[in-house]
């Protein structure tokens, strides 16, 4: 079973416009709410790719109700622990040209008993059979080790963790070591210890060292450049699908929830890194953070191409 954990859920509101002007006036063209949040996201993906998912988190007051609602609606079963602050709302400014400007609330502070609430209900669905996606930011309230802490509890108990995380989480959660590592290309240089770093040769080696400490899977996204996927096998390398992009926003989480599939259904590993490549370009087609549909993976699937 996939549990996906979303500490710092929230109500992504998505709004379209032409051009963004800054200090001006700007006419908003159209409109989405989506119940989000990485986790979330993630098990909306699983639940359009055909395959049923556990989303656990926090949630409070009105919004907190919205996301609840919206899950039921996916058909996505959902267990939270009710929260006495308000759960956040995002808002994603999309243009045009698919430039995406981000405003992200920080999100209630959580309380101790908050705290160990969630941490106990994960810690008893863990069991052998269960694959946990750690994704996403964490309310004020919570250690920057609240994801190594997990993943110790999880593999305790026998469970897998995809960890999708960046800053302080990623480097605490990092010495657990998780069986798959979802990082992107600013996050892995940036764990490093160095600048922006785009080359494929280097990034390769960077995450070559993430598997000598003993990580299984670790995946580098570039953007529209593609993707990178290292095991101790060896490493493959896709360039990006070029679609008509809506919104860049979820395509990570899309590409998380690939990832978890592969895993769960126990696929050929070239078989999940094409499915990981058509469902996260699948995603930028969509509106807000809806996920692909499944016909849409199909077809983007048989152009994925897939180097060693």
């Amino acid at each position: 079973m996939i549990i996906t954990v979303t500490m710092n859920p929230a109500i992504d509101r998505t709004v379209e416009t032409g051009e963004f002007i800054r200090g001006g006036l700007n006419r908003i063209q159209r409109v989405t709410m989506d119940a989000g949040g990485k986790g979330i996201n993630v098990s909306k993906t699983l639940k359009a790719l055909g395959t049923d998912s556990v989303a656990v988190g926090l949630a409070g007051g009105s919004t907190g109700r919205v996301i609840l609602q919206q899950l039921k609606e996916y058909g996505i079963k959902a267990d939270f622990v009710e929260t006495q602050g308000e759960t956040r709302t995002n808002t994603k400014v999309v243009e045009k040209d698919g430039t995406v400007t981000e405003l992200n609330e920080a999100g209630a502070r959580v309380t101790p008993e908050e705290v160990r609430k969630i941490l106990q209900k994960i810690e008893d669905c863990a069991d052998e059979r269960s694959l946990f996606v750690l994704s996403g930011s964490i309310p004020a309230g919570m250690r920057s080790d609240i994801y190594r802490v997990l993943t110790e509890k999880i593999h305790g108990k026998g469970g897998k963790v995809l960890l999708d995380a960046d800053g302080e989480l990623l480097k605490n959660a990092v010495e657990a070591l998780p069986d798959i590592l979802k990082i992107n290309h600013l996050e892995i240089a940036g764990y490093f210890g160095k600048e922006e770093e785009t080359d494929e040769q280097a990034l390769t080696e960077m995450g070559k060292r993430l598997l000598e400490k003993g990580i299984e899977t670790v995946v580098i996204t570039r953007g529209a450049r593609g993707a990178l996927f290292l095991r101790k096998e060896g490493c493959l390398s896709c360039s990006g699908l070029k679609v008509e992009v809506h919104s860049t926003v979820g395509a990570g989480d899309a590409m998380a929830a690939a990832m978890a599939l592969g895993m769960e259904q126990r696929l050929a590993f070239k078989e999940t890194v094409r499915l990981c490549m058509a469902v996260s370009a699948g995603a930028v087609t969509t509106a807000g953070t809806k996920p692909p549909s499944g016909e849409l993976v199909k077809e983007l699937a048989r152009r994925v191409q897939i180097r060693e």
